[in-house]
């Protein structure tokens, strides 16, 4: 992850893309907040059509398999042309109330997710000034400063967006993330040690993970980050994935969890809990990881035999991408 700290940023960050009432300052009070209506049609049907371009690839690549899918080319240009009927009323509809702030906030979400963030940022930059109020957009202003720089200015905007909302568990997350990949920058900028600035992480997803408790890909996401921790905390490690395996929805995941526990056994010595958990895992999908921490569990218990197999990578973390509506 640190190899590539803004790709891993980008990856791993969620924008959110859902704004609370509450939280929105607009000279039209009440429930029935006309141009909320209006947009929120809007957003849904954005959400459909993007459902509807998901499907369109899902099917064309199932007909290529065959033989049978239409040119990309082509594809593309169907994908463009019912995307911009989204991008067509959003324009349209900030054009007829330019001052209201959560259409651009809406709108930059649609632009983030077609990749074009310079559009995002300046649309983010608008909703800013319109409505400094709204702590998405302190948020996803911190995303595109972690990944493009000053990120400083990420530090800054995650601890605004807290400030504003301190009950919503995506910022904590993003905030605890952006401290773990930048923690030389995060040392400097809080003057801190490099021990203080794990704990710093680890308090922000604990924030997290305490306001999200059943969010299994949180959980997965926190745990893995012990990896990364020097000297590694075995036993909070360890705590981490058993919390994370009671959150699991079916084997597929538990047997993901049993690898974790397998490698991390190893490290710590505990070679009879590690075989155990290995032996666990039976999916073939985590055959060749299995095989690399088997064969790495092997050199540890027995250091005296030397292997010739080139050494395999330890199992990923699984990157969160769940989209925040608060």
């Amino acid at each position: 992850m640190a190899t590539n700290q803004p790709a891993a940023l980008s990856n791993l960050l969620t924008n959110a893309t859902g704004i609370s009432l509450s939280a929105v300052s607009t000279n039209i009070a009440g429930t029935n907040n006309p141009l909320e209506v209006e947009l929120q049609k809007i957003e849904d049907a954005d959400d459909a059509a993007a459902a509807e371009v998901d499907g369109w690839i899902k099917q064309n690549n199932e007909f290529a398999a065959k033989g049978a899918g239409i040119p990309n080319a082509e594809l593309n240009r169907r994908i463009r042309d019912k995307l911009d009927i989204s991008r067509k009323a959003y324009q349209d509809f900030i054009q007829r109330h330019p001052n209201y702030a959560p259409a651009r906030v809406a709108y930059a979400s649609f632009l983030h997710d077609l990749g074009e963030e310079d559009g995002e940022y300046e649309q983010l930059l608008k909703a800013r000034d319109l409505d400094p109020s709204i702590p998405s957009i302190w948020n996803n202003l911190a995303n595109y400063y972690g990944e493009h720089g000053p990120i400083t200015n990420a530090f800054i905007c995650y601890e605004k967006a807290i400030q504003l909302d301190p009950s919503e568990p995506v910022y904590y997350h993003n905030f605890g993330t952006t401290v773990y990949l930048f923690r030389k920058d995060v040392k400097e900028y809080y003057h801190i040690n490099e021990q203080q600035t794990f704990d710093k992480a680890l308090l922000l997803y604990s924030n997290s993970t305490r306001l999200d408790p059943t969010n299994f890909e949180l959980a997965y996401d926190v745990a893995s980050t012990y990896y990364g921790i020097k000297p590694m905390r075995t036993n909070d490690a360890l705590n981490a994935w058993t919390n994370t395996l009671k959150l699991a929805h079916d084997e597929l995941e538990r047997e993901g969890v049993y690898i974790h526990f397998a490698r991390i056994e190893a490290f710590a010595g505990k070679f009879a809990d590690a075989h155990k958990n290995l032996d666990a895992v039976t999916n073939g999908m985590y055959a060749t990881v299995k095989h690399g921490v088997a064969r790495m569990l092997n050199e540890k218990e027995h250091p005296e035999v030397l292997t010739n197999e080139p050494p395999l990578g330890p199992p990923l973390p699984k990157a969160v991408l769940k989209t925040n509506t608060p």
